[in-house]
């Protein structure tokens, strides 16, 4: 694990409360369930931990051998070996390290397996009229998984929502996260009220946000 595990450690209180506003403006107008949920990262990466902390230990200890003037294979390894513990727990603190030693569609991947299981497991799949839908965005990859359960896929395709979830990544990546986030929940609720409109007897079902 690393020290980076909290969405705090990336959005204020009050950044937090403006998307909860947001949603709650948003579903006045419709029947459906929009969740923007937020994690700091989708996963710790510690396979990338162990291959960055090998190629700065080896990295360091060539170095070193450059230094004395001893390249042997009897001095870099046992070398190699004593500093790539102390790099490794370095290396885990630093989550964009990890990232850079990481395949981009490995990234890619995990992001949107996380996004799918939390879909499951935050229920939105269990409301009464199956309109439930997540705005996922990992914060350390700054990148987005929007997902419509049964009832919105079967109206609106899942494709209405990549270039929502391209604009959110961009705004992510500018440092926008909040506007951006706002500005697409809003967008999702009109595309929503079009085709589920606020009944009298709607009730929430599912939080304004959440945070893992």
């Amino acid at each position: 694990m690393t020290h980076m595990t909290k969405t705090t450690d990336y959005l204020s209180a009050d950044q937090l409360t403006a998307i909860r506003e947001a949603v709650s403006k948003a579903e006045s107008l419709t029947s459906g369930e929009i969740v923007p949920l937020l994690v700091a990262q989708s996963d710790d990466y510690r396979e990338a931990a162990v291959q960055a902390a090998v190629f700065i230990a080896a990295a360091l200890a060539l170095s070193l051998a450059l230094i004395i003037h001893d390249t042997s294979v009897w001095f870099c390894l046992p070398v190699t070996f004593v500093l790539y513990f102390p790099t490794l727990a370095v290396v885990r603190r630093l989550p964009r390290l990890k990232l850079a030693f990481t395949p981009a569609v490995r990234v890619s991947e995990v992001v949107r397996q996380q996004a799918v299981r939390l879909f499951y497991e935050n229920g939105l799949q269990r409301t009464r009229d199956e309109n439930g839908i997540l705005i996922f965005i990992s914060l350390l990859e700054r990148k987005v998984w929007i997902l419509g359960d049964r009832g919105i896929n079967a109206v609106i395709p899942p494709e209405r929502w990549s270039a929502l979830a391209t604009s959110l990544a961009s705004g992510t990546r500018q440092g926008r996260l909040t506007e951006a986030l706002v500005g697409v929940i809003a967008e999702v609720g009109d595309i929503l009220r079009q085709h589920f409109p606020r009944q009298p007897d709607d009730v929430n079902e599912l939080p304004d946000l959440l945070e893992e």
